[in-house]
């Protein structure tokens, strides 16, 4: 085989997405929060992206001044996205003043920084009359656990790397497992819950034996062992774990761990009127956009450097395709809603048994937009709606035939499943088979893994867990 360089010719078409196609699936893509963000970016990089003012909105549009030339004409159409702005700003005056009450009221009430574990254990050290190196290896220590307030490092390698002798890393153990929260600084789940009995006065001596001998039993819900191995009666096994349960945090530093749910910002309001659903979209705090007026100023200068109105042009060209993205972005999540209300009509007067089977595919022949469309608009959205507020992807999902014929969503498979559970003999729990021949009575066959599946997303023990003695 002979090796060399060649020369080929070849013809073939190839789709190559522009710059605007690139930026404008980015904007569709970005959550209200994030698209926030990107305008606060686009409006420093570019000065001739201006913010329109509630207080002019209601401004008429001022008179054209005279024609530029060449240059002017190529930028006709900014004029009329500069007026079209205008008269949308019009509309939304009133909006805009409510969206700036709420994001005061938002901002007044935002929650200051969470404590972490170890800047609370570290705060309690600082009280303490303690020798600089003590406190410096107890401070290495509670830097040292992990979210739930667990010692994942061995002593050894805590010594070897604060360079102290084991007795020493040993002492300052202690002494961070005596702070507050109990049970911090623990190295196993026994010796966490034991620290925590350490401080209950009078705690049960079965509770302590439990949690000394018989946790894995208690996991899987195995009283009667329990009860046998400890010569107790079940009622009193009952009472131990009921102690524990109420008094005894297996995760201690959890709550520290803990992150203030942020709001969510509805896209999407729903509203019935009259048996009809209306939409409304929701701006949030997205501020409307126009094309500086400043640049006429400028266009006017540039005529003497053809370098300055070539710069000028890509600066106007970038701002009108960044506003044509927005309002794009706003067109597309609005017909794809609507879409999926239109399919989604008895869920959202209903519930959640009345969700159908809905493809991303099919709102996608509807509206005419391709599938990734769909999942870009619909990925971190949500829709308010008088059941609720739901992520827009919640609306897609396979479904279930039932022995009628009516297909039922996977959620409303689930409900049912719950519901079955929730009303079941809790001392004679359903097993995964009986649970099966529970919802082919009632028209929805399923298999077993199936249903098992479904009992796992729900977050339902297994029925030897669920048992209640």
């Amino acid at each position: 085989m002979r090796l060399g360089l060649s020369q080929n010719l070849r013809i073939e078409q190839r789709q190559i997405q522009s710059p605007q196609m690139i930026q404008a699936m980015q904007v569709l893509q970005y959550p209200l929060l994030e698209l926030q963000d990107r305008i606060d970016q686009e409006l420093q990089e570019n000065i001739f992206l201006d913010v329109v003012e509630p207080e002019r909105q209601a401004e008429e549009p001022s008179k054209q001044e005279d024609d530029f030339g060449d240059l002017e004409a190529s930028f006709q159409t900014l004029e009329q996205l500069d007026e079209r702005q205008r008269e949308l700003g019009r509309l939304r005056t009133r909006g805009s003043a409510e969206d700036a009450d709420a994001k005061m009221e938002a901002l007044a009430n935002t929650p200051g920084r969470h404590e972490s574990l170890a800047e609370h254990l570290v705060s309690q050290l600082h009280l303490l009359e303690l020798d600089e190196e003590l406190k410096e290896r107890s401070e290495m220590i509670a830097y040292s656990l992990n979210a739930d307030g667990r010692l994942v490092s061995t002593l050894e390698e805590l010594a070897e790397e604060c360079e102290c002798d084991l007795d020493e890393i040993e002492e300052a153990l202690l002494l961070v497992q005596s702070l507050d929260p109990a049970g911090v600084g623990a190295r196993s789940l026994d010796e966490c819950l034991m620290l925590q009995l350490d401080r209950i006065p009078n705690s049960p001596p079965l509770a302590r034996s439990i949690v000394e001998k018989h946790l894995e039993n208690l996991s899987m819900n195995r009283l009667p062992k329990i009860a046998r191995s400890t010569g107790a009666s079940i009622e009193d096994v009952k009472d131990a774990v009921e102690f524990l349960r109420l008094n005894l945090h297996p995760h201690p530093g959890a709550p520290f761990g803990e992150v203030m749910n942020s709001a969510i910002s509805p896209d999407i309001v729903v509203e019935e009127i009259d048996g009809r659903f209306e939409l409304r979209v929701q701006r949030g705090g997205i501020p409307e956009l126009r094309i500086s007026p400043i640049y006429r100023k400028l266009l006017t200068e540039s005529k003497k450097d053809p370098k300055v109105a070539e710069y000028l042009r890509r600066k106007i060209d970038s701002a009108k395709w960044f506003i044509d993205a927005i309002h794009q972005r706003q067109s597309t999540i609005e017909r794809i809603a609507t879409a999926i209300v239109e399919k989604q009509a008895e869920f959202l007067r209903k519930g959640v048994r009345y969700l159908k089977p809905l493809r991303m595919q099919e709102i996608a022949d509807e509206v005419g937009v391709h599938i990734s469309t769909v999942s870009r608009a619909s990925s971190g959205k949500y829709i308010q709606t008088r059941q609720g507020i739901f992520d827009m992807k919640r609306f897609f999902g396979s479904g279930t035939e039932t022995n009628s014929g009516e297909v039922l969503s996977q959620r409303a498979v689930q409900q049912k499943l719950q519901e079955i559970v929730d009303s079941e003999d809790k001392s004679k729990p359903l097993s995964d088979d009986a649970i099966v021949a529970q919802l082919e009575k009632e028209g929805i066959k399923i298999a077993r893994r199936t249903a098992t599946k479904y009992r796992k997303a729900l977050g339902i023990p297994s029925s030897g867990q669920r048992r209640e003695y």
